[in-house]
């Protein structure tokens, strides 16, 4: 016990100045983490809008599809995007590996199919007057989607959140495509198991408070949100 409570106290103490490492991690972190989640909002909400009020006989499965993706382990993505960018695969002459770009792009398809998810059962859950008076008004299809993404902006919101979680926090993806290479690749949660590993229990505890804190924020803007759209 005695262990555990001077790890946090170290722990505390290493956040409170702020240091360098944990700085770094986290401003990494936070900015891959946004680029891979703006970049599957752009192409996620379009295509779950669509989803959301088309009509196909294919449609059930192709929802399915998205929703089983939601469930992909990150460390089969990670071997995936691994394949993908290693030298003898597809895009290996790009030398992306061990990149940023790399991580970005994992974590782009870990947050994909949950924006097209959450967005198409947010639009599909809409009044049906919504998609009428577009209609009638003369809407073309991008008028109409931005009103469907206007009307179910809540539901939006929460996809956007929930994929922003999941990315920030996850390890297999940045592990496996980024390499966790200090001053590159490292993210907070790389960070936490290679320093926990080294047996620096201290400064990896101090980076998975970071981490914990960043996944506890957006849980509660969540809550929040989800809250608001029961009242």
């Amino acid at each position: 016990m005695d262990y555990l409570l001077e790890g946090l106290a170290d722990a505390c103490r290493a956040i409170v100045r702020l240091d360098p490492a944990i700085r770094a991690a986290a401003w990494r972190s936070i900015w891959i983490s946004t680029l891979a989640v703006t970049a599957s909002s752009v192409l996620g909400l379009p295509l779950g809008c669509w989803l959301g009020r088309a009509t196909f006989r294919a449609r059930p499965f192709v929802v399915l599809l998205f929703r089983a993706g939601m469930a992909f382990p990150t460390v089969f993505l990670g071997i995936i995007c691994f394949g993908v960018f290693a030298r003898r695969g597809p895009l290996g002459p790009l030398d992306l590996l061990y990149t940023p770009a790399a991580v970005v792009t994992g974590e782009f398809l870990l947050a994909f199919p949950i924006i097209v998810s959450l967005t198409q059962g947010a639009v599909a859950a809409l009044d049906p007057r919504v998609a009428e008076t577009a209609w009638t008004l003369g809407a073309n299809l991008w008028q109409r989607a931005l009103t469907y993404v206007s009307e179910a902006r809540t539901g939006v919101t929460l996809a956007v959140l929930v994929a922003f979680s999941r990315c920030v926090t996850e390890l297999g993806i940045a592990m496996m495509v980024g390499g966790n290479i200090r001053g590159r690749t490292r993210t907070l949660a790389t960070a936490t198991a290679m320093e926990t590993g080294k047996g620096e229990f201290a400064e990896g505890l101090a980076m998975g408070l970071v981490l914990l804190t960043i996944a506890l924020v957006v849980m509660a803007l969540i809550g929040c949100l989800s809250r608001e759209d029961r009242l």
